[in-house]
């Protein structure tokens, strides 16, 4: 039956897409005409993300020619314009009281109702993508389904019992990848050229736990997800670069983020219009474009783990960076595959697949490993060196299981003498201003460091991470009742800080990752 109404839900979507395609001189879309440009380099809209998620009430082509024919009349006013023609139509806002005198952890219970959505309606013109199933949104400006953070807050849906919207999030997402052939960073058309950290296989073994079947269910969609990351792999003799996977000298491939626009971000149209102003030619700013976007795929917009030699965020060069985590995250999904195939009887892709993984483990240890710092990091392949910065993306193979136990415990005295901060784990070691710098600490960061650490038997080191992070996140609720996108872990008197927008409130991944370590603290305590 599932499937019958997913069909159906992706013929409604696909004519719903055709019926706004009303005549062929109409624009691509709205980022093609001269009205978005002029709305979003106006500042009409403090956020440039505002624009872009309100829904046109005519077809773009009448508005773009109603715009062109009014805009020099004596009284336009482009606000009024825009206010006229486009509506919110998002659930946005979270609609809460403030109620410091509940206990964090029901506080995040209550919160699974205020951010959950129920199937989309189709609507013309709208950047939305629909979904056919319940799903949590990250809270803030962030109103719609956003692929890595999904993960984490996932985790604690299933800790908290909320298994049919677990269970729905990971249907929406093989829903993406059979209808679109991957996984958009967010379900918005302006995210449709670029995917994020792949954690559908990690969903789905988190659903799947005691429930082998459930692997086998989402195989093809697991599988389909892999064949988008390794497009163009070992098909050419060429070292250039294809999309998503690079061929190395060695004959090996390993995968980077990108994106295949070079245009700005239609959500952050401004700020990369105005960063690029300075660089002389097309090309320069086009290759600019590529990297920025390229960064919001990797999830870690901005860090100065992306910048070149020169720093600053203008030297962001993304796509000549093959990543730790983005690799440790595809060896994963190696590996869930065959384990897949080998539930369901097909031992020859179950050997294929375990091949690669093995494969993929051993490059990981030559490519990434530094055993001059003890820790791992990113390797410019274009460089042909790994890059000098240290970044918490460096705990992501002790998550996998993929570090030697000396590798491990070289890797924990790095976060704790190094990272570890009053608030818990810092992000890099550069304070650029960036949102994924210092001071600033995320939530699904030290998720994947605890683990990590207890992967290997470090548990008073994952306690003590645990403890500090949850004790910042009790103290900025008990001050503001909310829990935030992130935290400064720096400077327990302040709130964190940077990147493009203001530090936003919900909040799904931080809700999820508390739920889950306050658990984990729970099950340590817990006598044998």
């Amino acid at each position: 039956m599932k499937k019958v109404l997913l069909g159906l839900f992706l013929t409604i979507s696909i004519i719903g897409c055709k019926q706004s395609k009303t005549t062929p001189q109409e624009p691509v879309s709205l980022y093609d005409t001269e009205l978005f440009k002029t709305v979003q380099m106006s500042g009409v809209f403090e956020d440039s993300k505002t624009f872009v998620d309100l829904v046109p009430k005519k077809d773009i082509a009448t508005l773009e020619a109603e715009y062109l024919k009014s805009k020099d009349s004596q009284g336009f006013r482009l606000d009024s314009f825009v206010l006229k023609n486009f509506e919110d139509r998002s659930l946005k806002g979270l609609q809460f009281e403030l109620d410091t005198t509940k206990n964090m952890y029901r506080h995040i219970s209550n919160m699974w109702d205020v951010l959950k959505r129920n199937p989309d309606s189709v609507i013309s013109n709208s950047s939305r993508i629909a979904l056919p199933y319940n799903y949590i949104v990250p809270g803030g400006r962030f109103q719609e389904i956003y692929y890595w953070d999904s993960y984490f807050t996932l985790e604690g849906l299933l800790v908290d019992g909320e298994e049919e919207v677990a269970q729905g999030m990971v249907d929406n997402f093989a829903f993406l990848i059979d209808s679109l052939g991957f996984v958009p960073n967010g379900t918005r058309n302006y995210y449709n050229t670029r995917s994020q950290p792949p954690y559908f296989a990690l969903m789905v073994k988190a659903i799947a736990r005691g429930n082998d079947a459930l692997l086998v269910e989402y195989l093809p969609q697991m599988t389909k997800e892999y064949e988008y990351w390794m497009e163009g792999a070992q098909t050419i003799d060429s070292l250039q670069p294809i999309k998503r996977e690079v061929n190395l000298a060695s004959g090996n491939t390993l995968n980077r983020y990108w994106d295949s626009g070079n245009t700005p971000r239609p959500e952050s149209y401004k700020e990369d219009y105005m960063l690029a102003q300075n660089l002389g030619s097309d090309s320069l700013k086009q290759q600019l474009y590529k990297n920025l976007r390229s960064a919001a795929a990797s999830g870690w917009d901005f860090s100065s783990r992306w910048f070149g030699e020169e720093g600053g965020l203008a030297s962001t060069e993304t796509i000549s960076i093959l990543p730790i985590d983005l690799n440790c995250l595809l060896y994963f999904m190696e590996q869930t595959i065959a384990e897949a195939n080998g539930i369901k009887g097909n031992e020859e892709a179950q050997q294929q697949f375990l091949a690669l993984a093995e494969t993929r483990k051993a490059i990981i240890d030559d490519y990434f490993w530094n055993e001059n710092t003890g820790f791992y990091h990113d390797y410019n392949f274009m460089d042909q060196q790994m890059t000098s910065k240290l970044t918490l993306a460096g705990v992501t193979p002790l998550f996998f299981e993929l570090a030697s136990p000396d590798q491990a415990e070289k890797v924990k005295d790095v976060i704790m003498s190094t990272f570890l901060k009053d608030g818990g784990l810092v992000t890099t070691l550069e304070h650029s201003g960036q949102q994924w710098d210092a001071p600033n600490g995320w939530a699904p960061l030290q998720w994947l460091a605890v683990n990590g650490l207890l992967n290997y038997g470090y548990v008073d080191e994952a306690k003590e991470i645990m403890t500090r992070w949850l004790a910042l996140n009790e103290k900025v609720y008990a001050n503001t009742g909310k829990m935030m996108e992130k935290y400064n872990v720096e400077d327990l008197s302040l709130l964190s800080g940077g990147g493009e927008y203001p530090t936003q409130d919900g909040f799904g991944w931080t809700n999820g990752v508390a739920l889950g370590f306050q658990k984990i603290l729970e099950d340590l305590e817990r006598p044998n």
